[in-house]
């Protein structure tokens, strides 16, 4: 395409938006309204999805080694635990230790154990995919020189089954929920576009191209969906930051998880929805100019 007919179609699809008045109030409302649902709602779905994610990596797998053990032996358990291929993370706790932390956590009581300490030496150990903790936990179990091997059984598996099933719902609710904005805007646009049918069927009788008189209506469509993007943006800008500031300081005390960092999550975020108006606004010019084209 010659950069002058490029240039007539950036000019004629800004005439169009600004001599179509309501018609553009129409469609870049759509485009708004949805685009605000769907990055709300995405942005939800997201830190919900890094919430699952600290909690999975939470989980670990406690090793109690037999109070038989001696210091080698005890070292050879390490060197085993850290060959099985799924784990990613090992530390080591004497006995000692862990009657301190007991201490910190119950009192200056437990003290009285110090004399003659009853507690295990203990291995801390973490799967490369949290997933695999039972099956990483299994084999360690199968080892010499360990008394119990803990990893929460019976309750990480709901845990992780509740996690799952939480992200494929969020999956197939943005996706439902994309399904019904570019249905809406397409429907929206349609309507600008068959208030100008007359002006296609004549360029087409005259010997105009599909193309050349698609291209306009595509552009349209962009314009559409970049103007449609503006307000979701500031306002999901606004929300997010607010919530931020108001819940990580909370969050972060509780040393239980996080929120998504503002930057550079709210830039990803920004992106994605204008993104989105563009596509689904392009997508929906194409679409709706594509039957008149058949004079």
């Amino acid at each position: 395409m010659k950069a002058r007919t490029a240039g007539r179609h950036f000019r004629d699809s800004l005439k169009s938006i600004s001599r179509n008045g309501w018609m553009t109030f129409a469609s870049v409302s759509a485009v708004t309204v949805t685009l605000l649902l769907v990055g709300v709602f995405v942005m939800i779905m997201m830190n919900l999805n890094k919430v699952a994610d600290d909690l999975e990596r939470d989980v670990e797998i406690k090793v109690y080694v037999e109070l038989t053990a001696d210091e080698a032996s005890v070292t050879t358990l390490q060197e085993n635990i850290k060959n099985i291929p799924g784990v990613s993370e090992l530390t080591y706790a004497t006995k000692g230790e862990e009657l301190k932390k007991l201490v910190m956590d119950f009192g200056e009581d437990l003290e009285l154990f110090e004399q003659e300490n009853p507690l295990h030496n203990v291995f801390y150990v973490k799967a490369k995919n949290p997933q695999e903790t039972e099956k990483v936990a299994k084999e360690i179990d199968q080892l010499d020189n360990t008394f119990e091997v803990s990893y929460g059984e019976g309750k990480i598996e709901k845990l992780f089954s509740a996690l799952n099933m939480g992200r494929n719902v969020g999956i197939v609710l943005i996706l439902a929920l994309l399904f019904t904005a570019m249905f809406l805007i397409s429907n929206t646009i349609r309507i600008t576009i068959v208030a100008r049918r007359r002006d296609i069927e004549i360029m087409k009788l005259v010997g105009a191209t599909n193309w050349f008189i698609r291209i306009p209506f595509i552009l349209e469509g962009m314009w559409l969906g970049i103007l449609g993007a503006i307000l979701p943006i500031t306002l999901v800008t606004v929300l997010y930051y607010n919530l931020y500031n108001a819940l990580q300081p909370k969050l972060e005390s509780g040393n239980l998880f996080n929120l998504l960092e503002f930057s550079p999550f709210i830039y990803q975020l920004n992106g994605l929805i204008l993104l989105m108006g563009v596509l689904i606004g392009v997508w929906g010019s194409f679409m709706s100019v594509r039957k008149f084209l058949r004079v």
